[in-house]
């Protein structure tokens, strides 16, 4: 059986833990998902030393440091610069590296964080570039936009086999439920069952209540990026979501 060899940065995370499970139950994959502390993706040697290592067929970016409302308002410019040169260092690496002469698929895994302030919910791919990010979430979203442009530059220019898929609100088993770094739906049970323990009447939310979000399970996000993984080979851009609006 010919074996398929499958990097994936943040292996360890929320959803990468849950694609890497995903990937070693199909039989003919090797799936290598090192921790941080062996590689870091902000020092170009380590990433030269990642696919030396990994020698891989397919990566699949999920690293990212991220967080909700109250991380992205706290550290704007270690958001934006973190998340890009994570990016720009694993991509030319991919590129140029003899670790990585044999990739046949990178993967890069955006934010709905890009999307415009205004955008319309569910969003649409063609939506993307018609308008700036919301305030507090821009410099990590833009940061993930650019690793598109960079891909389909480097498509066009090298043939570079990357994609791109944009998943929506996650959640899950695994979750974070910090209430300064979470999303939507940990912090809300969390804050939910707190209030039970206290005997609280009310619970204080971000926002006014008037928001919609999209959401979708973690384990049908990790189908989706194999799937992604296995069978999609354009430049476009791709949502990886529900399709239904919920109503805060």
């Amino acid at each position: 059986m010919n074996e398929t060899r499958y990097l994936v940065t943040g292996g360890h995370g929320f959803l990468g833990s849950h694609l890497v499970e995903r990937l070693r139950a199909v039989p003919g994959n090797v799936v290598i998902a090192p921790p941080v502390e062996e590689f870091d993706l902000l020092v170009p040697d380590d990433v030269d030393r990642l696919l030396d290592f990994a020698r891989p067929h397919v990566v699949l970016h999920l690293a990212a440091k991220v967080g909700g409302i109250g991380a992205n308002r706290l550290h704007p410019g270690s958001f934006f610069r973190d998340n890009a040169l994570m990016g720009i260092h694993l991509i030319e690496a991919c590129r140029t590296h003899p670790g990585a002469k044999e990739l046949k698929k990178f993967v890069q895994l955006g934010t709905i964080c890009a999307y415009p302030k205004l955008t319309p919910v569910p969003f649409r791919e063609e939506d993307l570039w018609n308008g700036y990010p919301e305030e507090t979430n821009a410099p990590y979203g833009i940061a993930k936009k650019a690793l598109l442009v960079m891909l389909q530059g480097y498509r066009q220019e090298f043939g570079f086999p990357g994609v791109y898929l944009l998943p929506v609100n996650l959640y899950g088993p695994r979750d974070n439920f910090d209430l300064l770094s979470s999303h939507v739906i940990p912090a809300m049970l969390r804050k939910f069952l707190e209030a039970k323990d206290r005997g609280d009447a009310t619970v204080t939310l971000w926002g006014d209540g008037s928001h919609t979000r999209e959401f979708l399970y973690v384990e049908d996000a990790a189908e989706g990026i194999a799937a992604a993984a296995e069978r999609y080979e354009d430049a476009d851009p791709v949502n990886l979501g529900s399709g239904e609006e919920i109503s805060m």
